[in-house]
């Protein structure tokens, strides 16, 4: 757990200078191979004129990461309803981020009834790579969140720091695989055996996978056939940036 205090935390969500830096969202479709239809966007943070994650990234500091992730949320949201998005939003967050999360989550609350986004179609993904020295700390924020209504997922799973530890500690709703699992996966047999034991794994907990980096045919097909269906990648669709996202722009390859 962070070692400043939850009330200092907090103070500095709540009372925060604005911003000193603008930033937008692109979306970038999750589909579902077998119902062939969109299950959810992922909010990928852009620059005001579609500038890289990175260069906003780069812009974020111990003083506003607080107010950014708050800001990141409900403009998600935002931009999310006034495109009449139907399906899930994923929404990345920072767990170092956090310091109470029945406190912390109350403006992602207020969001979604301002603008008349349901709860249940937000997805938390904290990204596995992000270090946090405690995992029981990672475990309850995601525990809260699902108590309250949103879905949980770990991103990136099997390429950063929680790993399997954090499975047994709480089971999100999804885990998405590390695009390093999936680059040339239907020319690697241990790429092969390495997915499947994680789909195994993940039936037996009740978790669903998705599988990103997806950039061609054949690395979908052979997902499919090991039991994937929820799939992220450029040959699906690239992120759209702002009002280009639309369900109905998705291209579905032949």
């Amino acid at each position: 757990m962070p070692s400043t205090t939850p009330r200092a935390g907090c103070a500095l969500c709540r009372d925060a200078a604005p911003l000193p830096f603008d930033f937008s969202y692109a979306f970038q479709p999750i589909v579902d191979v077998h119902a062939r239809e969109v299950f959810a966007h992922e909010a990928l943070v852009r620059g005001p004129a579609g500038e890289s994650a990175s260069w906003v990234l780069s812009r974020v500091t111990a003083d506003n990461r607080y107010s950014f992730d708050q800001a990141c949320r409900e403009k998600a949201i935002r931009i999310a309803a006034s495109l009449d998005l139907r399906s899930h939003l994923s929404i990345n967050f920072l767990p170092n981020a956090i310091y109470r999360p029945e406190v912390c989550i109350r403006s992602t609350l207020q969001a979604a009834e301002r603008y008349g986004f349901p709860v249940e179609r937000i997805i938390f993904e904290t990204v596995e790579g992000e270090q946090v020295s405690d995992g029981k700390w990672l475990a309850d924020i995601l525990s809260e969140y699902k108590r309250i209504g949103f879905k949980a997922a770990i991103d990136d799973f099997g390429a950063g720091f929680a790993g399997l530890n954090l499975l047994a500690d709480f089971q999100p709703d999804m885990v998405k695989l590390d695009m390093a699992l999936i680059r040339g996966i239907d020319q690697s047999p241990p790429r092969r055996a390495i997915v499947a034991g994680v789909v195994s794994m993940c039936e037996q907990l009740s978790i669903d996978v998705i599988a990103e980096g997806i950039e061609t045919r054949d690395e979908a097909r052979c997902l499919s056939d090991l039991g994937i269906r929820l799939m992220q990648g450029y040959w699906f669709g690239r992120p759209q940036f702002e009002s280009g996202a639309r369900e109905a722009d998705t291209p579905w390859p032949r």
